[in-house]
């Protein structure tokens, strides 16, 4: 099994992989050689890409893994970030190895492709228009209400969004981009609650799934500052019931077939819930460990196990656990903020080792209690910790 992973994240996936007797080798970002926090333990070996801001160039990383596959002989190519999709559906291409291919990866990537997808599929999502055709974009301009957002089609989470409110000043951005200007979409912003869904599907059936509630949306969180913060749901409630079926018709129309996935919806002030995107791989901000703080399942390691299990096996994830769990992450001011004096029996997690940010996750039985936290938590890290720093065009380190 050959695992991209342009970032350092993914570990438990590694382990599981290794534990489960496959051979483990791993492909990351030069820039990442001397950090050395992947689990070597895992690995059977490493090799390193240029990287540019993590990015590879996509012709040398076909270069160097066909090379590699002369002598060894690949049978899982598995991206473990956003932005490694691409490139191991293109290895998959290549050299023929299992897995998802390059159009259907592109609907896990391209918020134009998933949009019109779900469109074709009778899901609903605010309106949109890519940033293609000039005359048409005018028209789209004078029948949708503003504010509008301007969005890469191919960033991940609220990177490199732009909110607009007049024709004028959408066309003076547009017009600055000059041949990135296609890689952008424009939609209308819907205010509302924001809300993911986070899944394991294997066999195009979507075996586990949980519901949860962004506090203040993650967009807002990103461009005016403010503490990031997701709750689960009362999965039985009629929100998360009508976001799970409205997940699975999702997952669906892009063609998952296997893996994990982490999708966003926002429902409105009138009460519909539109599709924002989706995405082949597991939350970010730590939201696998909100996952298994409620249920009990790692979202790395199973999805390892769908991975391993491929095309004919047989995989079914464990029971999961029915608690509630709330999730804070911001940054602080302080190089290693101490967040001793937080000392809670529901807290299950707790940000060490990252400098100038503070985390918790509690759990509990009662939904309630996780509310009553989190509340008490965010007002007491906006007063002791918190600090903000304007919103990245790219991902960061």
């Amino acid at each position: 099994m050959l695992c991209l992973a342009s970032y350092e994240k993914g570990y438990d996936f590694l382990r599981e992989a290794k534990r489960a007797g496959w051979r483990v080798l791993l492909l990351t970002s030069e820039s990442l050689k001397d950090k050395h926090a992947f689990p070597r333990e895992a690995l059977d070996d490493i090799f390193y890409m240029p990287d540019v801001h993590k990015k590879w160039d996509r012709q040398q990383t076909l270069n160097a893994v066909s090379h590699l596959f002369r002598q060894v002989r690949l049978d899982r190519i598995v991206p473990l970030d956003d932005f490694d999709l691409e490139n191991a559906a293109a290895l998959r291409e290549h050299l023929r190895v299992p897995g998802m291919g390059e159009t259907t990866t592109r609907y896990f990537r391209d918020k134009l492709a998933m949009r019109m997808r779900a469109t074709d599929a009778g899901i609903a999502v605010p309106e949109f228009i890519g940033v293609l055709h000039h005359p048409a974009m005018d028209e789209f301009c004078r029948r949708t209400p503003t504010p509008w957002l301007l969005k890469p089609r191919f960033q991940a989470g609220a990177v490199g969004i732009k909110k607009v409110s007049t024709a004028e000043e959408m066309w003076n951005i547009v017009n600055t981009l000059g041949d990135e200007q296609s890689n952008y979409i424009l939609e209308r912003y819907i205010p509302g609650d924001i809300y993911h869904v986070d899944s394991i599907t294997f066999g195009k059936k979507v075996l586990f799934s949980i519901a949860s509630r962004y506090g203040a949306p993650p967009m807002d969180v990103a461009h005016d500052g403010g503490i990031f913060t997701t709750t689960t749901l009362q999965q039985t409630s009629p929100i998360a019931r009508a976001l799970l079926a409205a997940n699975k018709k999702v997952l669906a129309a892009m063609g998952m077939v296997r893996g994990v996935t982490h999708t966003e919806f926002i429902r409105s002030s009138a009460g519909k819930i539109y599709f924002l995107e989706t995405a082949a791989r597991v939350g970010g901000a730590h939201i696998v460990e909100l996952v298994e703080a409620a249920s009990g399942i790692n979202l790395w390691a199973e999805w390892a196990k769908t991975e391993i299990a491929g095309e004919d096996g047989k995989y079914s994830p464990p029971r999961p656990r029915t608690d509630f769990a709330g999730l804070l992450v911001s940054l602080a001011r302080q190089e290693w903020p101490d967040t001793s004096s937080f000392n809670d029996d529901e807290i299950v997690w707790r940000m060490t080792g990252k400098s100038h940010h503070v985390g918790f996750i509690v759990r509990s039985p009662k939904l309630h209690r996780v509310h009553t936290l989190l509340a008490g938590y965010t007002a007491r890290v906006q007063n002791e910790f918190h600090a903000s720093a304007p919103s990245p065009d790219r991902p960061v380190d």
